[in-house]
């Protein structure tokens, strides 16, 4: 998990089922909203706190779970957002449908809690490896999580908070292009009251941390910032 917590919304109609996936994922250290509607859902991810993933049943009061789905993959700001959907709709076509319009899995109810566990897991890493617990490294530069420890050509350096966050970050989505919204909302949370051009500061000291690895961290003009090794 990330320093500062991951943030998951639970939509399910069923209060029972909801608390159960609450619990569920709150031993696993997220933090948890629930909704019961897709009104409900869709107005706290866009009025409250954008979350980190969402576990979506299918079969909700007001509408689809699949229309929150396509809502969600529809939006330039959202469609990364990493979407479980949990449903007692077991036929493969059912699957199919819900892998087709961007579901990242699918799990069928009854659920074991410790396979939906392992399953939010597993998308995690597959998704959010800057959220992972394992080592990172591209070119020189290897930054280990679980001492928070950063290294370039073997040697161990000095890093602030924000500069490690980026950092990690960008470690975990080498060689692509990122917006300073697009990395003020990935790192730091799209509510936080942070202006874009604080990106260029973090860049800056996160350049002067890296020392003679400085250029690894790539100015792209007119579109934002990347790692690169090139």
């Amino acid at each position: 998990m990330s320093d500062d917590g991951l943030t998951m919304l639970i939509v399910e109609d069923e209060p029972a089922i909801a608390e159960l996936l609450a619990f569920t994922m709150q031993a696993e250290g997220w933090m948890t909203a629930c909704a019961g509607t897709v009104a409900q859902a869709w107005k706290y991810i866009v009025e409250e706190r954008r979350p980190d993933m969402i576990l979506l049943d299918w079969m909700l009061p007001d509408q689809s779970g699949l229309s929150l789905l396509g809502r969600i993959r529809a939006d330039r700001q959202l469609q990364a957002m990493p979407v479980i959907m949990l449903t007692a709709r077991a036929m493969e076509e059912d699957k199919i449908a819900g892998l087709n319009q961007g579901a990242d899995d699918y799990v069928t109810k009854p659920f074991s809690p410790r396979e939906l566990a392992a399953r939010v897991g597993a998308v995690i890493r597959r998704k959010m490896p800057e959220f992972g617990e394992l080592p990172l490294s591209h070119g020189s530069i290897t930054l280990d999580p679980a001492n928070c420890t950063v290294r370039v050509d073997n040697c161990s350096i000095e890093i602030g908070h924000a500069e490690y966050k980026l950092l990690k970050f960008l470690l975990a989505h080498p060689e692509r292009v990122f917006t300073r919204q697009q990395l003020l909302n990935r790192i730091w949370g799209d509510r936080a009251v942070i202006e874009e051009r604080t990106i260029d500061v973090h860049i800056l000291r996160l350049r002067k941390a890296l020392k003679s690895e400085e250029h690894m961290i790539k100015t792209m003009r007119g579109m934002g910032y990347m790692l690169s090794a090139r």
